[in-house]
């Protein structure tokens, strides 16, 4: 990049371009050198934003535990509406058909990376934890509103549905998203029994 050049959001800019390899590369391939590749901007400019890689790294996935924070707004706000099929099955999909299973594995394959978001207070695995958070919270709404059993226990309820989501979406080796009626077929086997 010229200098003298102003850079818009450079913050959203490198971590747009981490996205891009992830979802194109893996998580192998994500490196300081690679991100700034992708993001056209010069090698220094990640650490002039971020004290180390892994900050950057860090950074990167709180935002992204945010945009799932956006989504469990919104799908609280959807309870009483639609079907619980149709809603958590949007849900799953809209979590697991962005970045999430790529950001899972590199959280999983970076000690650094996982020891500091955990000092930063994210527990558990990170996105998958707070997608379950979401679904847990959606379902005991509808719970509340009747549309679950009362006696459904929704927690157990949230993470069998993120457990079996992640290996549906992240055991896809030809990169496509599984088919409306997969994740269709795994809420509804999840919810057998809670259904009124």
């Amino acid at each position: 990049m010229p200098t003298g050049v102003a850079l818009r959001d450079v913050r959203e800019q490198l971590f747009d371009a981490a996205e891009r390899i992830l979802l194109r590369e893996g998580q192998q391939a994500l490196t300081s050198r690679s991100v700034t590749a992708e993001a056209g901007v010069a090698k220094g400019v990640l650490h002039r934003h971020f004290a180390d890689f892994d900050a950057f790294l860090a950074d990167l996935v709180t935002d992204r535990i945010g945009r799932v924070e956006q989504q469990a707004a919104a799908l609280r706000e959807a309870a009483g509406s639609g079907t619980v099929e149709g809603n958590l099955a949007g849900a799953l999909t809209e979590v697991f058909s962005s970045v999430a299973v790529a950001v899972v594995a590199l959280v999983t394959a970076r000690d650094g990376l996982r020891a500091r978001l955990r000092e930063e207070g994210h527990g558990g695995i990170p996105l998958l934890a707070e997608a379950t958070d979401m679904l847990a919270g959606y379902l005991g709404a509808e719970r509340g509103l009747g549309r679950l059993a009362p006696d459904a226990d929704t927690a157990t309820l949230a993470m069998m549905l993120v457990g079996t989501g992640h290996l549906l979406f992240a055991g896809r080796r030809t990169g496509t998203a599984p088919e409306a009626a997969e994740v269709g077929t795994v809420v509804r086997t999840v919810l057998a029994g809670v259904a009124p």
